[in-house]
């Protein structure tokens, strides 16, 4: 007998308050993903070189390199992994290596995004859930305000 499905969990939504509160630690995690972003794709290019370099009639000199470079790279990949999974437990949707978040949000009674990009002080935009970045709009606060999320 096949165990039974497990309930979904509720999706959080934030308020524009809510939502600013949680940066601090979304910051931090944004910081680490977008670094560790970085060194995956360094260590993935390093070892794209080595693969190309190793087709090339020659012994295999390149078996310490490549061996070392791939387990960095697993590791690296795994811290990866862990931020975007504790972003992802806090209810924030990370939509680019960039550092590009979204936060869940209700206005007028339809799920929208807040939406927020490392390196900016605080949320102050929001889209619609299907209209990604360019159709980001600046937040009209006193609407904001007046939402309460469920």
């Amino acid at each position: 007998m096949a165990p039974p499905n497990p309930v979904e969990a509720k999706p959080k939504f934030f308020s524009v308050e809510e939502a600013n509160k949680a940066l601090p630690l979304v910051k931090a995690i944004v910081g680490d993903i977008v670094q560790h972003f970085q060194i995956v794709n360094d260590l993935k290019q390093r070892l794209a070189s080595v693969h190309r370099d190793r087709r090339r009639p020659t012994n295999d000199a390149y078996a310490e390199e490549t061996a070392q470079s791939q387990a960095e790279l697993d590791l690296e990949e795994s811290k990866l992994a862990t931020f975007i999974d504790e972003l992802s437990r806090l209810g924030v949707e990370l939509k680019g290596p960039d550092g590009l978040c979204d936060f869940p949000s209700i206005r007028d009674g339809r799920e929208i995004y807040l939406c927020w990009r490392l390196g900016e002080a605080e949320v102050t935009h929001w889209h619609e859930k299907n209209a990604g970045y360019a159709g980001r709009q600046p937040l009209d606060w006193a609407h904001h305000r007046s939402q309460k999320p469920f």
